[in-house]
């Protein structure tokens, strides 16, 4: 299993560098950012930053959409930063979330989405691809690699993701939950005579390493409390498309009939007012709290299920130690593993800054 972390853009940038070089330290392969534009800095000026003061970290968004930029302009920045730093970057995509509906807009349609992964791979490595019946391709690029990975929590869009995206990130870390969703992408994946182990699945979830009294793990409950809120968003759609007896499990669904509208002002952010309807089995769930050994056998759950990267949301009070206590004692118990198509895993340089 692989290990990524999730920041926000928030200034100064220099901060998201340095977390960054310290994920790097701690062996984290994967680097990834939030990706909405008007309530956090601009993500493609910050990654440049990133590659040039690491070694070999991926970088990429989670997640982008195709709703607020353009496919073939996503494309050429991946290319554009692969040429330069050599292929270190992933595109996660979904619909759209905060990026759309902080100002009142559409998350794209499913078909959007499908298309726009398959255009924005295709150019992203270096290929050409037909955009709205134009033949188009890159001519200044030539032999970039680009994976397009798909967030995605109802049917149809984890449809997308198995037919026709290289990875799936799913945004919780409950092994019930993951179970159904990779078997989802899974059949999808088969059904449209493609490998399935050929998929890449991604769990992100908050992390927050705590010590073995109740206090400690109250406290870091709330931090990541957020976390059911922003869930919360897209599960409440699917409820809306599909009722409460879809073939989404319960424990998905259920926790949101509490839900009474929702701040995107405080999006991702600890101590949102508009997350207090997320009980704490949800957040328990949802997250990994607790000591290390505690992680280490809800990531073993995981990784029995598929899971090839585990990525943390990094949004609470103590990002700096948690990033210490994976580096220590988390990520050493999966050293020996290799990261995506056999690159070398990053390894824990035992000198965190």
């Amino acid at each position: 299993m692989d290990f990524g972390v999730v920041l926000q853009n928030d200034p100064p940038a220099s901060r998201v560098v340095d977390l960054a070089v310290r994920a790097e330290a701690a062996g984290f392969s994967h680097v990834w950012t939030f990706d909405s534009h008007l309530l956090w800095q601009e993500p493609f000026v910050v990654y440049p930053a990133i590659l040039a003061a690491t070694e070999r970290v991926v970088v990429g968004p989670m997640v982008t959409n195709p709703a607020t930029r353009d496919w073939t302009v996503i494309a050429s920045m991946f290319a554009t930063l692969n040429e330069a730093y050599g292929n270190r970057t992933v595109c996660g995509i979904g619909r759209g979330d905060s990026a759309v509906r902080v100002v009142r807009g559409r998350p794209s349609t499913v078909a959007e989405l499908r298309e726009a992964v398959e255009v924005i791979r295709e150019l992203g490595s270096s290929r050409g691809i037909a955009v709205h019946g134009v033949p188009v391709q890159l001519p200044w690029s030539a032999g970039s690699r680009l994976e397009v990975w798909v967030a995605a929590y109802g049917p149809r869009a984890l449809r997308v993701a198995g037919e026709v995206g290289d990875g799936y990130i799913l945004q919780l870390a409950d092994p019930d939950v993951a179970r159904w969703m990779i078997g989802a992408v899974r059949a999808a994946a088969s059904d449209a005579g493609r490998d399935p182990d050929a998929i890449t699945f991604c769990v992100a979830a908050p992390a927050y390493v705590t010590e073995t009294d109740g206090a400690s793990r109250a406290h870091a409950r709330e931090q990541v409390r957020w976390f059911g809120g922003m869930v919360g968003n897209h599960v409440a759609e699917i409820v809306e498309r599909y009722g409460t007896g879809s073939c989404v499990p319960r424990a998905l669904t259920d926790y949101v009939a509490g839900r009474r509208g929702y701040d995107y002002a405080q999006h991702g952010r600890a101590g949102n007012p508009h997350a207090a309807f997320v009980p704490d089995e949800i957040v328990e769930r949802f997250c990994l709290l607790g000591p290390p050994e505690e992680h280490r056998a809800r990531l073993r759950e995981l990784e029995e299920l598929g899971v090839d990267q585990f990525a943390i949301y990094l949004q609470h009070d103590a990002q700096v130690p948690t990033l210490r206590a994976y580096g220590e004692h988390v990520v050493p118990a999966w050293a020996s593993s290799t990261g995506p198509a056999g690159a070398e895993r990053t390894q824990p340089s035992g000198k965190f800054p």
